[in-house]
C-alpha cells in the first residue's frame, strides 16, 4: 500500500499555506502582513497590489485559522478534483480569490462610513468548495436538496453574522458561496 498525491491542487495549496505561515511564525513575522494580506488601502502603482489580489488566500492569521480552513479543503477538495479536474478546481479557486478581492475593494472599502479591515485566509475558497460540493451528484435540470440546505444553513448564518463585529470576513464567505453556486450550476449543465 502506497501513499498517493491524490488531490494535486488542494495538497499543493495546503503545503504552500503551511510553508508561508511557518516562515511567518519562525523566521519573519512580517511576511503574511506584507505579502499575503489584502490591505484596504492600496495603490495601482504598487506591483504587490496585484499579487495580493490572490495571495491573501494563502496567508492565514494563525495556525488555528489555517487548520480550520484546511480541514474543509482537505475533506472536500479531493472529491471536487476527481469530478472536475485539478486544473479546473485551481481556476475556480483563483477566480474566487480575485473576484472576492475586487468586490471587497470596490464595495466595502469605498462605502460611506466604511471601516474596512484587511482580508487574509482561504475562507472564501472553502465556501466556494462547500457549495460546489453540494452539486457532485446532480443531474442536469435539477437543484440538489443538499444545495438548498447548505444555502440556508451556511449562507444564512454568514449573512446574519455579517452584522457582528467579530473580525471574520463574512463577505469573503458569501462571495465564495456565490461563486461555488455559480460554478455548480454552470459545470453541471449538460
Amino acid at each position: 500500500m502506497g501513499i498517493t498525491y491524490n488531490a494535486p491542487f488542494v495538497l499543493t495549496y495546503a503545503l504552500v499555506a503551511v510553508s508561508v505561515i511557518a516562515y511567518n511564525t519562525f523566521v519573519d513575522p512580517t511576511v503574511i502582513p506584507f505579502y499575503f494580506t489584502l490591505q484596504p488601502y492600496y495603490s495601482y502603482e504598487d506591483p504587490l497590489f496585484y499579487f495580493r489580489l490572490f495571495s491573501y488566500a494563502v496567508g492565514h492569521g494563525s495556525w488555528e485559522h489555517l487548520i480550520d480552513n484546511f480541514i474543509y479543503l482537505l475533506l472536500i477538495g479531493p472529491y471536487l478534483e476527481e469530478k472536475y479536474g485539478s486544473q479546473s478546481v485551481f481556476s475556480m479557486a483563483l477566480f474566487t480569490a480575485v473576484i472576492t478581492s475586487l468586490l471587497y475593494l470596490g464595495f466595502l472599502v469605498v462605502a460611506p462610513n466604511a471601516q474596512p479591515s484587511s482580508i487574509v485566509g482561504s475562507s472564501g475558497i472553502v465556501f466556494m468548495m462547500i457549495l460546489l460540493g453540494s452539486f457532485t451528484n446532480v443531474r442536469s435540470g435539477h437543484i440538489p436538496l443538499t444545495f438548498i440546505f447548505i444555502m440556508l444553513f451556511f449562507m444564512g448564518t454568514q449573512v446574519i453574522n455579517a452584522f457582528d463585529d467579530n473580525q471574520i470576513s463574512e463577505f469573503a464567505h458569501i462571495v465564495g458561496g456565490i461563486c461555488g453556486s455559480f460554478f455548480g450550476f454552470v459545470k453541471n449543465k449538460k
